[in-house]
């Protein structure tokens, strides 16, 4: 039996869906209903007629990306992905919301094959999307040519109201028709609900008009049961030459005779009896987690995706034979591997700051590895929430992405403009789309602004890196609203992040390397104020890759109290300035530089205890807050840092004022040991 779908069709191809979703909730007496009940022909139109996929292999590089954005609703993509064939089997969907299963409540990267990216926190996915559709249309500039189209998918996120209520949509949507984004396709899921009711009472914005005024193309009022009409809408959103909105009007719980349409069935199971009722009216006669075979066989696209890889192969490998260097380089970024040659230029880097030997800032320092950094790594794109002048993170070669008449122009440089958050989250999807290593810069104190981003950005382990600038109370004269207190703490605290910040040019090149290296999220945190290069032998600057190591060691000819004075970026300086002056009076110190502690809480045993041995006196300096530091120096230990806001002043002024001077250290380690 071969199943035609044809208009407003809700049986049995769609109701697949709603049943899966329905029984799995059930199951696990958990979960988001009634946004999979609502959007099924939506998802019927874009996975069934649109969507180029592999299910065989999710990786193919030029499958079309889909972003369940309202990712609460995950049962939607789970069935999506069990029909058409991936390798997530009828038992996961049994076990949806369950310990080390595949089916997590909020579809997960690395979990489930066939999800591009993490979504729950609303709006981010949709941002995610934004980002992929970016790397997408740069990939395409850079590796396509007039003969030879290797690049050429699109990008699909399904939206609900509370994704485009989020602040974050804004930025990334107001930047997407700035682009001209034209492969990004949106569909939202206009059911009118949300957790506390009805929307219009807190959400009345007149969706169509808003994307209309970032430039897109929008298609307002769209039947989202209505599959031949869904379809008719992604065709002229695909021909639009435009980022497009589809605002499908839909009922949530489509099909529940009692709840379809109330907020009761947003998040909550359905329960048996009204499960059985919606049964009886769709007319599905089957138990849970049983579906026809005739239902298997009209989703199944392991042949079409077999067969749309299989012509792509075709055509890159004729690629292949006209552009053996370009294909070379586009297979490895793909696969996420650094060139050949990234050893020897990342040596070549921390060789040359150790060279210079400059006092700078160590944003500085930063820009100049940056130079190095784009020179050997034609997948580096930049940028900055609109702070390029202030973060350095530009560089001489760097080209702006701009767009213009024939489509968005190829760079390597993002101008995000004020949108932290925004920024962030796209620098995600770049990183989960492939082919570039992303980053972005703000000051330190707006990443309070992209905090989620930076979570989930740790939880998928994406190679996003994240550049903050204007470190501390260093910062001076703009006060405590940009003077950053407890920031490097917090995010030292994201578990699977790696928070650098170091102390001059030659720690600020292993930072950069390291980060590069990394399979996963990174922040590199560096001062606006200059700060002075510290000499080091070769072990000492392999060492600096370990996230903490000694700098200054005691001076054993000298008999002394011994202390030990952990320190990292500015405040590095600050501990080796104080070594002499505890020594006049009778106290030896080792400096432990510290760039990284998650870097260095991951070392063995026995490097840590090499370090910061057992039984000697510690005392911590940093311009932040001091409980943090309670985890090296203990409570018996001493910390020079900062439990209030900051002041408006001079630097200089600002150090003396919180103690951030070689005498409040000494009265520190006395007290100490006294």
């Amino acid at each position: 039996m071969t199943i035609q779908i044809s208009r407003r069709q809700t049986t049995p191809i769609a109701n697949a869906i709603r049943f899966l979703a329905m029984d799995a909730v059930e199951q696990a007496n958990s979960g988001h209903p009634g946004m999979p009940m609502g959007m099924a022909e939506i998802g019927v139109a874009l996975w069934h007629r649109h969507l180029r996929h592999n299910p065989a292999n999710p990786h193919w590089p030029d499958r079309d990306r889909f972003i369940l954005s309202n990712g609460h609703g995950s049962m939607l993509l789970y069935a999506l992905l069990h029909l058409t064939g991936y390798d997530l089997p009828i038992d996961e969907l049994k076990q949806f919301r369950q310990l080390h299963s595949k089916t997590p409540g909020h579809p997960e990267v690395g979990i489930t094959p066939g999800v591009e990216t993490t979504t729950g926190p609303l709006g981010q996915g949709l941002a995610n999307a934004v980002g992929m559709a970016l790397a997408e249309s740069l990939l395409a500039t850079e590796f396509n040519r007039p003969e030879a189209t290797i690049v050429d998918h699109h990008t699909y996120a399904f939206v609900g109201d509370g994704c485009l209520m989020e602040g974050i949509s804004h930025e990334v949507c107001s930047l997407a028709g700035t682009l001209g984004l034209s492969k990004l396709v949106v569909l939202y899921d206009d059911n009118g609900i949300s957790i506390d009711g009805h929307v219009e009472h807190w959400f009345g914005d007149d969706t169509p008009k808003r994307f209309e005024a970032y430039g897109w193309h929008v298609a307002p009022g769209v039947d989202g049961h209505d599959i031949d009409a869904i379809d008719a809408a992604i065709r002229a959103a695909k021909a639009s030459g435009k980022p497009s909105l589809i605002c499908c009007r839909t009922t949530i719980g489509h099909g529940s005779p009692q709840m379809a349409g109330t907020h009761g069935i947003h998040g909550a199971p359905l329960g048996k009896d009204e499960i059985a009722a919606t049964r009886e009216s769709l007319g599905w006669p089957h138990v849970p987690f049983e579906l026809p075979r005739e239902v298997y066989e009209a989703w199944d696209a392991r042949d079409k995706g077999r067969q749309l890889e299989d012509a792509w192969n075709t055509r890159f490998g004729a690629y292949r034979a006209a552009y053996p260097e370009l294909a070379a380089a586009f297979e490895r970024r793909m696969r996420g591997e650094l060139p050949a040659n990234w050893p020897d230029a990342a040596a070549a880097i921390i060789a040359d700051a150790v060279g210079k030997g400059e006092t700078i800032a160590t944003r500085k320092a930063s820009q100049q590895v940056i130079e190095g950094l784009a020179a050997a790594l034609p997948e580096l794109l930049g940028g900055s929430a609109d702070l390029t002048g202030s973060n350095l993170t530009n560089w001489k070669a760097a080209t702006p992405v701009r767009a213009s008449a024939e489509g968005l122009r190829g760079g390597n440089y993002v101008n995000y403009g004020v949108r932290e958050f925004g920024m962030s989250a796209a620098i995600n999807g770049i990183a989960l789309h492939g082919g570039y290593i992303p980053f972005g810069g703000t000051f330190l104190t707006f990443s309070d602004y992209s905090r989620n981003a930076l979570r989930v950005a740790a939880l998928m382990k994406a190679r996003s890196i994240f550049v903050f600038t204007h470190d501390s109370i260093g910062l001076g004269e703009d006060g405590p609203t940009h003077q950053s207190i407890e920031h490097v703490a917090s995010l030292r605290m994201i578990p699977q992040f790696d928070v650098w910040r170091p102390a001059d040019t030659v720690e600020s090149a292993v930072a950069w390397t390291q980060s590069i290296e990394r399979q996963g999220p990174s922040a590199l945190i560096f001062s606006r104020q200059n700060l002075p290069f510290h000499a080091r032998s070769d072990a000492q600057i392999a060492a600096i890759a370990r996230g903490g190591y000694v700098l200054i060691d005691w001076n054993e000819d000298i008999p002394a109290r011994k202390v030990i004075l952990l320190a990292t970026g500015s405040e590095v300086g600050l501990a080796t300035a104080a070594v002499e002056a505890l020594q006049q009076v009778g106290v030896g110190a080792r400096v432990v530089s510290m760039p990284s502690t998650t870097v260095f809480d991951r070392q063995d045993a026995d490097w840590r205890e090499r370090v910061l041995p057992r039984g000697v006196a510690r005392v911590a300096i940093e311009m932040g807050v001091s409980d943090f530091w309670r985890k090296y120096v203990g409570l018996e230990g001493g910390v020079v840092g900062i439990d209030t806001f900051g002041e408006s002043a001079p630097a200089g002024a600002l150090f003396k004022h919180f103690g951030f001077t070689v005498d409040n250290v000494v009265k520190t380690v006395k007290a100490v040991l006294d």
